[in-house]
């Protein structure tokens, strides 16, 4: 139905004006002295610049609903409500979608379903097994700290690999700005007093011309490089070689390693203690598994156990997981605990995951010191090789 813009005066002579959806014109015991029809809001959505929900801002919109649910709210009057309180914008708009969907009929499975971005498969699936069996209160609490436990896990990763990352780009840029901008004046300073120059400051100086003549040339091939690393890692055989590689790094990949079996075992544990079947439940994990080598790993295992296997023993024969790992799932399926087990796997495996970040900071902070000392150290040893040779040979 069209949206009218008017203006004129009531019976009593008072001005009004607003607007009103009617099918053609206008009839509140109004006088018009113009009406308009109103124009469309033209909505422009760019993709790459539409900000993305945060998980924190999820875990708590569910953590939210399962305590209205609790309480007694009917779901339609909860996401209201969590609508209009909402701070995020573009989340706001998916709620108030996923309402309407709700109250035209859908089930709030297929609703959040139409929002992959924000409500991935594992939490889909959940709900549906929440709404089947008349607990989507507390499936609502057991996803929120999923969320919330995953996210704590993802940051110990990025704490571990940002100090590593921070002080090889301070090198990298000390590096570029002296044999950009420091070594070709002292090059200049050499030439103008005619000495010849020792053999490692001779290299430094090379490599300092060698950068500085071509470095337009060396920035095109690093974007290369990196567009074709990502491209191969796209492929099926990439992305199995190179997360293959990443697990068998020295150091980082015992992190990795512990990051995959604390998310695989939260995971799964969190599927079959909701309700969802263990066969769906691995289909789901595999694909949230985040490396290639587990993925497949878990892939095989579920082949294994559609055929009458334990869940334990192809996930030993796969060589992937820690022999504590299946023993404990053995135990668990042995004795009908298996949920209970996988979170008491991933609650020792997270803990894991904080020595192990702790060690590998140790372990690096002192080598990249070094690593910086050496590089930068070497290059002003370079430069003042010939200054002290100078210098000899007036003393003498």
């Amino acid at each position: 139905m069209p949206v009218y813009v008017w203006e004129g005066k009531t019976l009593q002579g008072v001005k009004k004006k607003g607007e009103m959806e009617a099918p053609d014109e206008l009839q509140q015991r109004i006088i018009p002295s113009k009406i308009k029809k109103k124009a469309k809001e033209i909505e422009i959505s760019i993709p790459f610049l539409k900000r993305k929900t945060s998980k924190k801002t999820i875990a708590i919109f569910t953590r939210e609903l399962s305590t209205m649910i609790n309480a007694g709210l009917p779901l339609i009057q909860a996401l209201e409500i969590l609508q209009n309180q909402q701070e995020d914008k573009n989340f706001r708009e998916v709620i108030k979608k996923i309402k309407e969907d709700v109250e035209g009929g859908s089930t709030f499975a297929g609703a959040l379903k139409k929002h992959p971005n924000e409500f991935d498969e594992l939490f889909v699936n959940l709900i549906i097994a929440g709404e089947e069996g008349g607990l989507l209160d507390t499936i609502l609490n057991r996803l929120a700290t999923y969320i919330e436990k995953v996210e704590a896990l993802k940051k110990k990763i990025k704490s571990a690999l940002v100090y590593p990352a921070i002080i090889v780009s301070v090198a990298v840029i000390v590096v570029a700005v002296l044999m950009i901008f420091v070594i070709p004046v002292f090059d200049e300073m050499f030439r103008e007093a005619g000495q010849e120059l020792p053999a490692f400051t001779k290299l430094v100086v090379n490599l300092s011309k060698f950068f500085k003549g071509n470095i337009l040339f060396i920035g095109i091939v690093l974007i290369i490089i990196v567009i074709l690393f990502r491209r191969f890692y796209k492929t099926e055989k990439g992305r199995m070689m190179i997360d293959s590689l990443l697990l068998k790094l020295p150091v980082f990949g015992i992190l990795f390693k512990k990051v995959a079996v604390a998310r695989f075992t939260r995971t799964l544990g969190t599927l079959i203690s909701s309700g969802v079947p263990i066969l769906d439940g691995l289909n789901i994990v595999a694909k949230t598994a985040g490396n290639k080598t587990i993925e497949t790993a878990i892939i095989n295992a579920r082949s294994n156990i559609a055929e009458g296997q334990t869940i334990a023993d192809p996930l030993e024969r796969s060589g992937v997981f820690p022999l504590m790992v299946t023993q404990m799932i053995a135990v668990g399926e042995s004795t009908g605990a298996l949920d209970a087990m996988l979170q008491k796997i991933a609650d020792f495996y997270e803990e894991e995951v904080d020595v192990a970040v702790g060690t590998l900071t140790s372990l690096l902070e002192p080598f990249l010191m070094v690593f910086l000392g050496v590089v930068v150290g070497g290059i002003v040893v370079a430069m003042y090789l010939p200054i002290f040779k100078m210098a000899g040979a007036v003393g003498g």
